[in-house]
Parts: structure tokens; C-alpha cells; sequence
């Protein structure tokens, strides 16, 4: 694909948790797309070969955030949007959720996406057609077990976007996608025999299978193009028919 050219091309975009993952295909996908990024995520040293501007963040410090919100805007020249994907997976029964897991789970996966949206803000606004896409979770919407905080705090992002869809409409338009099991790290240490990750996939998935990276980046994707236009407060269950199956 040329230079210019994409359906994000002249589009500056921020991505959190864009080392590995989900963060890391929608940063690629991005890319190919024509967008200038800036790539936020604790392991600076796995940004080092994607396409953007790196900058190291805590999402969970607020100073932290202030820092790396400005660096990212003064290095692309404006932020006309944001992917918030940083999170942290834990899985624990209820008896064993400490209150440090809880704690730190939601500081990462609900807090996080609040300070970086805050202090993103001001320059969406200053913005043409200005997104925000959050990383919710389909255990929002259909639980499991063994996942308090993570649930908890996915549950808050669903509702959390729906409110500042209400709040900064009809200047930002703000969606969130909710992807089932992913090929990514967090999922692969929760179900480390990827005989058992296929078995489960088969008996709760109605495709049979966990979704790839990409395949929740394109969604991402969507709702930050202007192929979305008209969508604003959406939750866009991306998970394989599990949550009918």
C-alpha cells in the first residue's frame, strides 16, 4: 500500500498494551493502514520493531500517563485517536482473590484506560472525527469462573465507554470491542496445553476456535475508521459465538 494511502492514512492514533497481543496486531494493522502511531506499554523493548513512536507508560500513574500522553502528542503532532488494549489477565478463585490482586487488576484494566482517556482528551477534541476504542471482554458479558477481578473490571470498561459515548457525543464517537479467547500470552499461560485450549474452544465456541490477534485488530480496525461512522456506544462482541452458544 502507498504512502497516504489506507483507511487510517493521515490518521494519528495512540495504542496502549501495544507490545504484545491484541495491541500489538492492532499496532501492525495500523500501520499498513497509513496511520502515524504512538505505541504506549511498559515493555518498551517490545516495541522496538513495530512502526511508531514508543513510549514507555504505567497506565495504572497518573504521572506517569501526563508524561507519556505528552510525549506521544508533541511526537505525532495531535492525537485524533485511541486504542486502549493494556491489561492484565489474572485468574483466581474468589477465596484466593487477594486484595492486592484486585486491587492492581482494576488500577491496570479500569483505572488505566481512564487516566490515558482523560489525559488523551483534550487533543481528541481539537480533533477531526475523533475515536476511542476500548478492549472489553466477552467474560463481560457471559462470566467465568475464577475471574473476580478481571470480570469486574472488563464489566466497568463495557459501561465506561457507553457513558463517555453518551458524554462527548456528538464530537467523539466512543465503542468498545469484547473479544472472546485469543491466541495471545495471557491466554496461552491460563490454558498452557494447547490440546485442552482446543478441546475447551470446541465444546464453548460455536466456530469452534479461539479467535486470533488480528482478527480482534480488525474490529478495533472498524470502529476507528470511518467505515464506522455512524456507530457510537456500541459493544462489539467479537468472540466466536460464545456468548449465544
Amino acid at each position: 500500500m502507498s504512502a497516504g494511502q489506507g483507511k487510517l492514512a493521515g490518521r494519528r492514533i495512540l495504542i496502549t498494551g501495544a507490545a504484545s497481543g491484541i495491541g500489538r496486531a492492532a499496532a501492525e494493522l495500523f500501520a499498513q493502514e497509513g496511520a502515524s502511531l504512538a505505541l504506549l506499554d511498559q515493555d518498551e523493548a517490545g516495541l522496538v520493531d513495530l512502526k511508531g513512536t514508543a513510549v514507555p507508560v504505567d497506565v495504572s500513574d497518573e504521572a506517569s500517563v501526563e508524561v507519556a500522553i505528552r510525549e506521544a502528542a508533541n511526537a505525532l503532532g495531535g492525537i485524533d485517536g485511541l486504542v486502549n488494549v493494556a491489561g492484565i489477565f489474572p485468574v483466581a478463585e474468589l477465596a484466593e482473590t487477594t486484595l492486592d490482586l484486585w486491587n492492581r487488576t482494576l488500577a491496570v484494566n479500569l483505572t488505566g484506560p481512564f487516566l490515558v482517556t482523560r489525559a488523551v482528551l483534550p487533543h481528541l477534541m481539537k480533533a477531526d472525527e475523533p475515536t476511542i476504542v476500548n478492549l472489553g471482554s466477552a467474560s463481560a458479558i457471559v462470566p467465568y469462573p475464577e475471574l473476580s477481578a478481571y470480570g469486574a473490571s472488563k464489566g466497568g470498561i463495557a459501561v465506561l465507554s457507553k457513558v463517555w459515548a453518551a458524554e462527548l457525543a456528538p464530537k467523539v464517537r466512543v465503542n468498545v470491542v469484547c473479544p472472546g479467547m485469543t491466541r495471545t500470552r495471557m491466554v496461552s499461560d491460563w490454558h498452557p496445553d494447547p490440546d485442552a485450549l482446543a478441546g475447551r474452544a470446541k465444546q464453548l465456541y460455536a466456530l469452534q476456535r479461539i479467535a486470533e490477534p488480528i482478527e480482534v485488530a480488525n474490529a478495533i480496525l472498524f470502529l476507528t475508521s470511518s467505515d464506522s461512522s455512524f456507530v457510537t456506544g456500541t459493544t462489539l462482541v467479537v468472540d466466536g459465538g460464545r456468548t449465544f452458544h
